[in-house]
């Protein structure tokens, strides 16, 4: 659980604990920022409300900055996080499923146990499917198997694929984040509120 269990700081036994601590933590967050409403979820989508880019923005920039003087300090080896590797093919497949779900639904798989916990609904069918569609993606995997694994890149950081360091690219990041932003605000005052 991070560098404070690496290091000693913190005994390897509560590793759970702290993993359901921060779980716990994570929904919170979720719920106090408002990602428990299916509206507020798919109005990034439809133009009026932009919290969940602010909010995904922030957390990137935040982790990102954490990690990086992490590794100033010696707490944490950025060689040794482990990426996803990238896959195109299937990547933009599943980016559309999820997408087209995302716009119909309005939740996507954690906002939508973050809105079950809550006793919505809408939140615990689309949860429900979320489970069924992964039971499926499962037993059917042999029959894609070889589409899903086609252009694997490998894993691919952003800074290196644009060939900056990672201090760069934060900088970048950041500065992008910003803009965003101050145009998403421009937005959201020339277009009508909706109530949630």
């Amino acid at each position: 659980m991070g560098p404070l269990i690496t290091q000693g700081i913190i005994d390897p036994a509560w590793n759970n604990v702290l993993a359901v601590l921060l779980g716990m933590a994570f929904g919170f967050v979720l719920e106090s920022a408002g990602f428990s409403s299916s509206r507020k979820l798919a109005g990034v989508f439809y133009g009026y409300d932009f919290v969940v880019l602010k909010v995904f923005f922030t957390a990137a920039i935040t982790a990102s900055i954490g990690l990086l003087y992490f590794s100033y300090l010696g707490w944490m080896d950025l060689s040794k996080i482990f990426v996803n590797p990238t896959v195109i093919q299937s990547g933009i497949v599943g980016g559309l499923i999820m997408g087209l779900g995302f716009i119909m639904g309005g939740f996507c798989p954690g906002t939508s146990l973050c809105g079950a916990a809550i006793g919505k609904i809408d939140a615990m069918f689309f949860a429900g499917g979320m489970f069924v569609g992964i039971f499926l993606f499962a037993e059917a995997y042999p029959l894609y198997e070889n589409f899903y694994n086609a252009t694997d890149l490998g894993p691919l950081k952003v800074n290196e694929v644009l060939g900056v360091s990672a201090e760069v690219f934060i900088l970048l990041l950041t500065l992008v984040a910003v803009a965003a932003f101050y145009v998403t605000s421009l937005i959201e005052k020339r277009v009508d509120k909706v109530d949630y």
